[in-house]
């Protein structure tokens, strides 16, 4: 059972105007605001507050009370000779607005001054006032997930500069560029994840009323939802996959990290302390527990310890596995970018996460407990897995989307200066660089690759950089400036194809691959043309369901109908069907070249060829690189194998060629 939702007064009440209090409507905002601090109400305030929203009779009311003047026989409250066991109404009953916000781990406080009989009446009428509350939520209207309503604290930390921010933050990055649809950013997505949050944990609390879950939970993880994604930075996964990389190597940040200060420095700076505690929150665990539901644990040395968390104890570990869900990737984060990216990209969905909803509870297993599902719902996840697999064929790994954000990495490492040993920095990009200053906190100046260090500068730093380096007059931003306007004009590297290691060996990205390709020179008819390392780029994609070489449904906790209690594992050999994929991951190797000349780009796929033939990859696949003249001797490309996989690949629109001999 958790507090009424309200919303903080406007403006003050001036002197000699009504209270506020004196009306349904007034009391009802009263309830969650910082003036009145309803958490801290008395049984005396707290009985008012019932009486005006229609909760409870008069006697129950009474008997909350608990006077010792009723006792006594002198006042309206229940006496002795009304039958009422004085031990059950003390002088004052001690029933506080603080434990209405902690029900139901509190109910046995709140319901020991009624009689046995009585008990369920209460605790079904306190259940009420949400309900009654519903007309102070703020309601959004989402084209993925329908009129939603959202609790006022959170559209309190909506409305700040911080989570505003992600307004300008697209959230398939370069892949806007192909997909005319793919317009949505991180803002939207992250509501979306805050509704789905609340959606999951409250249909927990009312299957399972054992789990003693709280308000405080409620808002918590609805909190965590919404803020998950505070830290992601330009472009999205553009930024902390292939930015950060570049640019600083060996620092291991991750956008999470971000998440977590962001979310620190967004409270602190617009001082949403008290609001916080006038809705119920104890700020010393909620904040461990948010910050924790999105970044993992804090403590460093949590994983030495049986429960690394401090937010909630061991009891309540299921509540971890809502937003983001470290132990088999099913979580209200994917549920929410499934459908809002499927949407966008006009790409179907077949995973329906509200029937997931339905077949969701929680099971104990190994003295820990988890969410569980149907087993009937085996197919179902299944189908979210491939789901995931399919938007990353089709959409987040496209190769003109990743040649763009590519590009735009090749951009920023030139023109904004930043450390890389091996980029060539001239004096003119080095004025660039300080015309990208970010200034912070203290006015302290930061780059784009640190801005992350201080949240007042990372709070600045959005996609709008494009539009900056783009419509630029400086002339030191000359070719930063070009290299967009061949992007705007589509006047992209060259796509020489895409190939995959026939065996299980792994390949990483670095400069060595380059220089690999750029010395397999064919040794037939090799091209009257010298091909440089430092214009091939390689693009090494690892796709696979979430869980690398892993069935992730291993992970995944079932249970049964006959026994809904007990959490079961279901293994692929147990699903009948036989359309499960073979192996859950795949490694896909794209070769680009920095050329718009029609022969040199000839040329280079020639030395891809090789370089596919020397290293036994799979025949390269896609673009031009199939055409007859670019289609050398390779007898192992012609058997049955590569057969198959022609058969089993995804079909394409262009004609793909058998290699002769």
């Amino acid at each position: 059972m958790g507090s009424p939702a309200g919303a903080p007064a406007k403006r003050a009440r001036s002197e000699g105007s009504p209270d506020p209090r004196d009306t349904d409507r007034g009391d009802r905002c009263a309830w969650n605001t910082d003036k009145y601090k309803s958490r801290l109400w008395d049984t005396e305030r707290l009985c008012q507050h019932l009486s005006r929203c229609g909760v409870g009779n008069p006697d129950l009311l009474r008997r909350f009370r608990g006077t010792a003047s009723a006792l006594a026989g002198q006042g309206p409250g229940p006496g002795p000779g009304r039958g009422v066991d004085p031990s059950l109404a003390p002088a004052e009953s001690g029933v506080t607005g603080r434990m209405l916000l902690e029900l139901p781990a509190c109910a046995p406080e709140v319901t020991r001054v009624c009689c046995p009989a009585e008990r369920l009446e209460v605790l079904a009428c306190l259940k009420q006032l949400p309900e009654k509350h519903m007309d102070v939520l703020k309601v959004f209207n989402d084209p993925i997930h329908g009129h939603i309503e959202i609790h006022p604290l959170l559209v309190r930390i909506i409305d700040t500069p911080q989570f505003q921010r992600l307004r300008y933050i697209k959230q398939l990055g370069g892949t806007y560029f192909v997909f005319p649809g793919a317009s949505h950013n991180r803002f939207e997505h992250s509501i979306g994840v805050g509704y789905l949050a609340g959606c999951l944990v409250r249909t927990l609390k009312e299957r399972q009323p054992e789990l003693g879950i709280t308000q405080r939970d409620i808002l918590c993880v609805e909190i965590a939802g919404l803020c998950h994604d505070l830290g992601h930075g330009p472009f999205s996964h553009m930024f902390d996959g292939r930015f950060i990389p570049m640019t600083r190597p060996d620092l291991k940040w991750k956008h999470e990290t971000a998440s977590v200060k962001m979310f620190e420095h967004l409270i602190t700076s617009n001082k949403l302390e008290e609001v916080m505690k006038s809705y119920g929150l104890v700020l010393e665990e909620d904040m461990f527990f948010i910050k924790e539901q999105i970044g993992g644990p804090i403590d460093e040395t949590a994983c030495e310890k049986s429960w690394p968390y401090r937010g909630r104890p061991k009891e309540k570990s299921f509540l971890y596995e809502i937003v983001a869900n470290k132990k088999n990737g099913i979580d209200v984060d994917k549920w929410d970018y499934f459908a809002r990216d499927c949407h966008h990209l006009g790409i179907p969905n077949n995973f329906d996460y509200k029937r997931l909803l339905v077949f969701t509870r929680v099971c104990e297993v190994k003295n820990q407990k988890h969410i569980c599902t149907r087993d009937k719902e085996v197919g179902n996840l299944y189908e979210m897995f491939h789901t995931r697999n399919c938007l990353h064929r089709r959409a987040y790994q496209h190769k003109t989307g990743n040649i763009i954000e590519l590009m735009q990495v090749f951009q920023n490492n030139v023109i904004l200066v930043l450390i890389l040993s091996q980029t060539r920095i001239t004096e003119a990009f080095q004025k660039a660089d300080k015309y990208f200053e970010i200034r912070g906190s203290g006015g302290k100046v930061y780059r784009i690759s640190t801005a992350m260090e201080d949240m007042e500068a990372y709070t600045k730093l959005t996609d709008s950089i494009y539009l900056e380096i783009l419509h630029s007059s400086h002339p030191e931003l000359e070719e930063a400036r070009e290299i967009l306007c061949k992007i705007e004009r589509r006047e992209l590297y060259k796509f020489l194809g895409e190939t995959r290691p026939e065996t299980k060996k792994e390949i990483v990205e670095n400069n060595s691959l380059s220089e690999s390709i750029a010395n397999s020179k064919p040794e037939k008819d090799p091209p009257d043309v010298e091909l440089k390392a430092e214009n091939f780029i390689v693009d090494v994609i690892n796709m696979d369901y979430g869980m690398k070489e892993q069935n992730p449904i291993d992970k995944v906790h079932f249970y049964c109908k006959a026994d809904p209690s007990k959490a079961v594992n279901i293994s692929k050999e147990q699903v009948v069907s036989k359309f499960l994929p073979i192996t859950f991951t795949e490694q896909v190797i794209r070769v680009y070249y920095k050329s718009q000349d029609p022969n040199i780009i000839s040329a280079a796929k020639q030395y891809f060829i090789q370089w596919c033939m020397q290293n036994d990859f799979t025949k390269p696949q896609d673009g031009d690189v199939v055409a007859p003249h670019l289609t050398p001797m390779k007898r192992t490309w012609n058997n049955v194998r590569d057969d198959e996989h022609r058969r089993t690949s995804e079909p394409s629109c262009k004609q793909r060629l058998p290699f002769h001999e």
